[in-house]
């Protein structure tokens, strides 16, 4: 068998990522940094819950 996705891989990935785009930032701009990101998933999930017709 041959995986086709690996997800531990994926989540490397996307670690390496997110490291590389904060790594120069103070402590006060990765908490700024996070709260955005945060901000943005809720918004994302709203939107998803409401063009599923659940509400949000």
């Amino acid at each position: 068998m041959r995986k086709t996705f690996d997800c531990v891989e994926m989540k490397r990935q996307g670690a390496a990522r997110i490291h590389e785009r904060i790594k120069d930032m103070t402590f006060e701009q990765k908490v700024d940094y996070w709260r955005q990101r945060s901000e943005a998933f809720r918004r994302r999930q709203r939107e998803i819950l409401r063009e599923d017709g659940r509400g949000g």
